[in-house]
Protein backbone atom coordinates (compact mmCIF):
# COMPACT_ATOMS: atom_id res chain seq x y z
CA UNK A 1 0.00 0.00 0.00
CA UNK A 2 2.81 2.39 0.84
CA UNK A 3 4.29 1.71 -2.55
CA UNK A 4 1.02 2.52 -4.28
CA UNK A 5 0.56 5.81 -2.40
CA UNK A 6 4.16 6.77 -3.16
CA UNK A 7 3.61 6.09 -6.85
CA UNK A 8 0.48 8.17 -6.92
CA UNK A 9 2.27 10.98 -5.04
CA UNK A 10 5.14 10.93 -7.60
CA UNK A 11 2.72 10.99 -10.48
CA UNK A 12 0.85 13.92 -8.94
CA UNK A 13 4.09 15.85 -8.38
CA UNK A 14 5.17 15.21 -11.96
CA UNK A 15 1.80 16.48 -13.23
CA UNK A 16 2.08 19.62 -11.08
CA UNK A 17 5.53 20.35 -12.52
CA UNK A 18 4.29 19.84 -16.10
CA UNK A 19 1.30 22.07 -15.56
CA UNK A 20 3.43 24.74 -13.91
CA UNK A 21 5.85 24.75 -16.85
CA UNK A 22 3.05 25.03 -19.46
CA UNK A 23 2.59 28.59 -20.69
CA UNK A 24 -0.38 30.13 -22.47
CA UNK A 25 -0.34 32.60 -25.33
CA UNK A 26 0.91 36.08 -24.61
CA UNK A 27 -1.26 39.09 -25.35
CA UNK A 28 1.08 40.04 -28.19
CA UNK A 29 0.71 36.61 -29.83
CA UNK A 30 -3.07 36.84 -29.58
CA UNK A 31 -3.07 40.34 -31.11
CA UNK A 32 -0.92 39.15 -34.04
CA UNK A 33 -3.26 36.22 -34.75
CA UNK A 34 -6.34 38.47 -34.56
CA UNK A 35 -4.69 40.97 -36.93
CA UNK A 36 -3.85 38.23 -39.44
CA UNK A 37 -7.43 36.90 -39.30
CA UNK A 38 -8.74 40.45 -39.85
CA UNK A 39 -6.51 41.02 -42.88
CA UNK A 40 -7.50 37.67 -44.41
CA UNK A 41 -11.19 38.42 -43.90
CA UNK A 42 -10.80 41.78 -45.66
CA UNK A 43 -9.35 39.98 -48.68
CA UNK A 44 -11.50 36.83 -48.78
CA UNK A 45 -14.98 37.95 -47.66
CA UNK A 46 -15.61 40.46 -50.50
CA UNK A 47 -14.86 37.76 -53.06
CA UNK A 48 -17.50 35.50 -51.55
CA UNK A 49 -19.97 38.38 -51.31
CA UNK A 50 -19.92 38.75 -55.13
CA UNK A 51 -20.81 35.10 -55.76
CA UNK A 52 -24.59 35.45 -55.13
CA UNK A 53 -24.71 38.59 -57.30
CA UNK A 54 -22.93 36.87 -60.18
CA UNK A 55 -25.12 33.80 -59.74
CA UNK A 56 -28.29 35.89 -60.18
CA UNK A 57 -26.95 37.44 -63.39
CA UNK A 58 -26.02 34.00 -64.73
CA UNK A 59 -29.43 32.60 -63.71
CA UNK A 60 -31.14 35.39 -65.70
CA UNK A 61 -28.96 34.60 -68.75
CA UNK A 62 -29.83 30.91 -68.48
CA UNK A 63 -33.55 31.63 -68.12
CA UNK A 64 -33.49 33.93 -71.16
CA UNK A 65 -31.73 31.16 -73.13
CA UNK A 66 -34.41 28.66 -72.00
CA UNK A 67 -37.14 31.07 -73.14
CA UNK A 68 -35.35 31.32 -76.49
CA UNK A 69 -35.41 27.56 -76.96
CA UNK A 70 -39.10 27.41 -76.03
CA UNK A 71 -39.90 30.29 -78.41
CA UNK A 72 -38.07 28.54 -81.22
CA UNK A 73 -40.14 25.38 -80.60
CA UNK A 74 -43.29 27.53 -80.60
CA UNK A 75 -42.21 28.98 -83.95
CA UNK A 76 -41.46 25.55 -85.41
CA UNK A 77 -44.95 24.33 -84.44
CA UNK A 78 -46.86 27.46 -85.45
CA UNK A 79 -44.76 29.33 -88.01
CA UNK A 80 -44.82 32.50 -85.90
CA UNK A 81 -43.52 33.82 -82.60
CA UNK A 82 -45.93 35.11 -79.96
CA UNK A 83 -46.58 38.83 -80.35
CA UNK A 84 -45.53 41.37 -77.73
CA UNK A 85 -49.15 41.50 -76.56
CA UNK A 86 -49.38 37.71 -76.27
CA UNK A 87 -46.12 37.83 -74.28
CA UNK A 88 -44.17 34.92 -72.84
CA UNK A 89 -47.45 33.66 -71.37
CA UNK A 90 -48.04 32.10 -74.81
CA UNK A 91 -45.40 29.54 -73.86
CA UNK A 92 -47.65 28.10 -71.13
CA UNK A 93 -51.14 29.09 -72.26
CA UNK A 94 -52.58 29.08 -75.79
CA UNK A 95 -53.12 32.66 -76.93
CA UNK A 96 -56.70 33.70 -77.61
CA UNK A 97 -55.76 36.81 -79.58
CA UNK A 98 -54.60 37.01 -83.20
CA UNK A 99 -52.47 35.68 -84.70
CA UNK A 100 -53.74 32.35 -83.47
CA UNK A 101 -51.19 29.52 -83.28
CA UNK A 102 -52.14 26.78 -85.78
CA UNK A 103 -50.46 23.82 -84.09
CA UNK A 104 -50.14 24.78 -80.43
CA UNK A 105 -48.62 22.13 -78.16
CA UNK A 106 -51.34 21.54 -75.56
CA UNK A 107 -48.69 20.86 -72.91
CA UNK A 108 -47.16 24.29 -73.51
CA UNK A 109 -43.51 24.92 -74.21
CA UNK A 110 -42.07 25.12 -70.70
CA UNK A 111 -41.84 22.29 -68.18
CA UNK A 112 -43.53 24.33 -65.50
CA UNK A 113 -46.87 25.79 -66.44
CA UNK A 114 -45.86 29.26 -65.31
CA UNK A 115 -43.51 31.99 -66.49
CA UNK A 116 -40.78 32.48 -63.90
CA UNK A 117 -39.77 35.95 -62.81
CA UNK A 118 -36.21 37.14 -63.10
CA UNK A 119 -33.86 36.48 -60.14
CA UNK A 120 -34.80 39.88 -58.66
CA UNK A 121 -38.53 39.07 -58.66
CA UNK A 122 -39.57 41.11 -61.74
CA UNK A 123 -41.21 40.12 -65.02
CA UNK A 124 -38.99 39.58 -68.05
CA UNK A 125 -39.55 42.05 -70.87
CA UNK A 126 -40.56 40.43 -74.17
CA UNK A 127 -40.92 42.08 -77.57
CA UNK A 128 -41.77 40.47 -80.90
CA UNK A 129 -40.70 41.64 -83.34
CA UNK A 130 -37.69 43.04 -81.54
CA UNK A 131 -36.44 46.61 -81.71
CA UNK A 132 -32.96 45.45 -82.78
CA UNK A 133 -33.88 43.48 -85.90
CA UNK A 134 -34.54 40.17 -84.13
CA UNK A 135 -37.66 38.01 -84.34
CA UNK A 136 -38.01 38.43 -80.59
CA UNK A 137 -36.11 40.04 -77.72
CA UNK A 138 -36.14 39.14 -74.05
CA UNK A 139 -34.61 41.31 -71.37
CA UNK A 140 -34.21 41.77 -67.63
CA UNK A 141 -33.21 45.15 -66.22
CA UNK A 142 -30.89 43.51 -63.68
CA UNK A 143 -30.68 44.13 -59.95
CA UNK A 144 -31.67 47.79 -60.00
CA UNK A 145 -34.74 47.27 -62.21
CA UNK A 146 -33.81 50.25 -64.42
CA UNK A 147 -32.57 50.61 -67.96
CA UNK A 148 -28.77 50.56 -68.28
CA UNK A 149 -26.34 50.07 -65.43
CA UNK A 150 -23.10 48.26 -64.71
CA UNK A 151 -22.18 44.99 -63.02
CA UNK A 152 -25.20 43.33 -61.46
CA UNK A 153 -27.31 46.38 -62.39
CA UNK A 154 -26.58 45.88 -66.10
CA UNK A 155 -29.40 44.83 -68.38
CA UNK A 156 -29.37 41.19 -69.46
CA UNK A 157 -30.47 40.91 -73.09
CA UNK A 158 -31.17 38.00 -75.41
CA UNK A 159 -29.59 39.78 -78.37
CA UNK A 160 -26.20 40.43 -76.77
Amino acid sequence: MKHTFASVRRIMQRLKKQLASEKGFTLLELMIVITIIGILSLIVVPRFMDIPKKARVEAARQQIAAFGLALDRYNLDNGIYPTTEQSLVALVQKPSSDPQPINYNEGGYLKKREIPKDPWGREYIYRSPGDHGNDYEIMSYGADGRDGGDGENADIKSWE
